[in-house]
């Protein structure tokens, strides 16, 4: 059986992808982020700041390391399939990452 190349395309932004690692490991660090989404460390750096100067995510020093909060409640700017908050996109996420389908509307 020849298996299909995978596409050069991906279904969530970067911005997406990064905040579902932070959903997974509200402690990781940029460089693990960079590698999970395969961008440079510099680009997971821009993206975490525009994730937090937006409001989507906050950021606490603990230690030497950042830990991060999902602010669930915080709009989506792009009101896809008809998702209001972050809490509702994280809910799909998740669901999906245990194999269920998500709740229609």
């Amino acid at each position: 059986m020849v298996s299909e190349p995978a596409p050069k395309w991906k279904f969530l932004t970067n911005h997406a992808q990064v905040l579902v690692c932070i959903a997974h490991d509200p402690g990781v660090r940029l460089r693990e982020i960079s590698e999970r989404v395969e961008i440079t460390e510099r680009a997971a750096h821009r993206i975490v700041d525009e994730l937090v100067s937006s409001g989507y995510i906050e950021r606490e020093r603990v230690g030497r390391r950042n830990r991060y909060t999902i602010q669930a409640g915080a709009l989506l700017a792009d009101r896809l399939a008809h998702l209001e908050r972050v809490s509702d996109l994280q809910a799909i996420l998740s669901d999906a990452s245990k194999g269920a389908s998500a709740p229609r509307r």
